[in-house]
C-alpha cells in the first residue's frame, strides 16, 4: 500500500497547475503528491499546426508569474492587444485594448501542449510523483482519506483527492456527485486559421444569429477558430472540403484580416454548462472541468479553474487543521463561490445574448455594444471580467 497526502486525479493543465501551486509549501511541511494521468506527458515540444490551445487572461498570467513559470510560458504565448466585439450586419461594436486598461496584453493564447511542457518540467520528482499511464478505476471513502484502486489493480492511500478529470468525470458520477445540466443546443468547431493579412495580435468575438465565433491571435499569424453552429450545421461544416469551409467562414466573418488562405483539422465539441453540485467532500475536492464546465466562446472556463487551483493550494497551506479537513475545505469553497458565480453567469449571459435572432434582444445588445463604447466605466467592467480581474479590489 502506498501512502501520499495529496492523490491529484488529472494530471491535465488544471491539475499540474495545482501540485505547481502546492510544491514549495508542501516541501516545507514534508508532504507528498502523486498526479494519476491517463496521457503520458511528451519529453519534448513538438510544434503542430493543428495545436489546441488556451486563451489565458492578464490574471492568469499573475498567476504564473508568482509561480515562476511566465518568463518560460511567454516563449510560446501570443499576447492578445485588442479585443473586438461586434454583431453581424449590425451597427453595435465595442473595442478594448490593452493600451486603454494599462496593461501589456489584455491576455494571451497558449498552446496547451506548450503550456503542459512548462508545468511538466518545472515539478520536483522529490515532491511530486507520477503513476502515468494511469486511470483509477474505483475510489473508497475511508476515515481519514481516500483509497484509490488504479487500472492496474495498485492501490493508493491519500488524506485528500483532487477530482481534476475533466467535464466527463466518471469517477465523480461513481462517487454519487450530481451535475446541473445546461444545454446550449449548439457544438463549438474548433479548428486553426491563417488569414492572409496579419493578425497584429487583434482578437475578434463576432455575435451572428446562429450562434457566436471567436478568432484569437497565434505564433505563426495561425488563429484559433471557436464556431458555434447547431449541431447539425457543425457536423456539415466539418464535412466540407477546405475551399468550402473557408468561403462560408469568410462569409460568416468577412474581411477584417483579408482573405483566409488555410485551414487545419476540424474538431466538434457539444456545448453545455455543467456544473457539480458538491466541490467539497470531507477529504475530497472537484476541481477544473469536473467541477464546472463553460462555454469556450468568453474564454474563461480554464482560467477559473486556475484560480480555483491557486485559491485551494493557498487555503491548504495557510490551514492549521489536518489534510482533508471538511471545515477547510469548505473555507476554500466559500473563499471562491463569488468568483466561481461571477464568471459563470457571465459567460453563461454572454453566450445566451449572443446567440439570440429575436428582434428585440438582437437591437437591445446593439445598443449594448454602443454603450459598452461610450461609457468607460461599463467598458471597464466587462475589460475587468475578460481579464480574469472581475472580483479582485483594484
Amino acid at each position: 500500500m502506498h501512502r501520499n497526502q495529496i492523490a491529484i486525479i488529472g494530471g491535465g493543465l488544471v491539475g499540474a497547475s495545482f501540485a505547481l501551486a502546492l510544491q514549495d509549501g508542501a516541501r516545507a511541511r514534508g508532504w507528498k503528491i502523486v498526479l494519476i494521468e491517463p496521457f503520458a506527458p511528451g519529453d519534448s515540444f513538438q510544434p503542430s499546426y493543428d495545436a489546441r490551445s488556451s486563451a489565458l487572461s492578464f490574471g492568469s498570467r499573475q498567476i504564473y508569474e508568482r509561480l515562476g513559470l511566465w518568463q518560460n510560458i511567454a516563449r510560446r504565448a501570443e499576447p492578445i492587444l485588442q479585443i473586438q466585439v461586434s454583431d453581424r450586419g449590425r451597427f453595435g461594436a465595442a473595442r478594448l485594448s490593452a493600451l486603454e486598461e494599462g496593461v501589456p496584453a489584455l491576455g494571451y493564447v497558449v498552446e496547451n501542449a506548450w503550456l503542459g511542457q512548462c508545468l511538466w518540467q518545472a515539478l520536483d520528482s522529490e515532491v511530486v510523483s507520477w503513476h502515468c499511464p494511469a486511470e483509477v478505476a474505483r475510489m473508497q471513502a475511508l476515515e481519514d482519506g481516500y483509497r484509490l484502486t488504479l487500472n492496474d489493480e495498485t492501490e493508493l492511500d491519500c488524506a485528500l483527492a483532487i477530482l481534476a478529470d475533466g467535464g466527463r468525470s466518471s469517477l465523480r458520477e461513481q462517487l454519487g456527485i450530481g451535475v446541473r445540466r445546461t444545454p446550449y443546443r449548439q457544438t463549438a468547431l474548433i479548428a486553426n486559421v491563417s488569414p492572409l493579412e496579419a493578425h497584429r495580435g487583434q482578437a475578434f468575438e463576432r455575435f451572428t444569429d446562429s450562434g457566436p465565433m471567436a478568432l484569437l491571435p497565434l505564433p505563426e499569424n495561425r488563429c484559433a477558430l471557436i464556431w458555434s453552429r447547431p449541431g447539425n450545421d457543425a457536423e456539415r461544416l466539418a464535412k466540407l472540403d477546405e475551399r468550402r469551409f473557408l468561403d462560408e467562414l469568410q462569409d460568416a466573418f468577412g474581411y477584417r484580416l483579408g482573405a483566409f488562405q488555410q485551414v487545419g483539422a476540424r474538431h466538434l465539441y457539444p456545448l453545455e454548462l455543467v456544473e457539480a453540485e458538491e466541490q467539497v467532500r470531507s477529504h475530497l475536492v472537484v476541481l477544473g472541468n469536473a467541477a464546472h464546465s463553460l462555454h469556450p466562446i468568453a474564454g474563461q472556463g480554464y482560467n477559473l479553474s486556475l484560480r480555483d487551483a491557486l485559491a485551494l493550494a493557498e487555503t491548504l497551506l495557510t490551514g492549521a487543521a489536518p489534510l482533508g479537513d471538511f471545515a477547510t475545505l469548505q473555507g476554500y469553497l466559500q473563499r471562491q463561490r463569488l468568483d466561481q458565480q461571477l464568471t459563470v453567469g457571465f459567460s453563461d449571459q454572454v453566450t445566451r445574448l449572443f446567440s439570440n435572432a429575436e428582434p428585440l434582444l438582437t437591437a437591445g445588445r446593439n445598443l449594448g455594444l454602443l454603450g459598452l463604447d461610450l461609457l468607460p466605466p461599463a467598458k471597464r467592467w466587462f475589460a475587468r471580467q475578460a481579464m480574469g480581474l472581475g472580483t479582485r479590489p483594484d
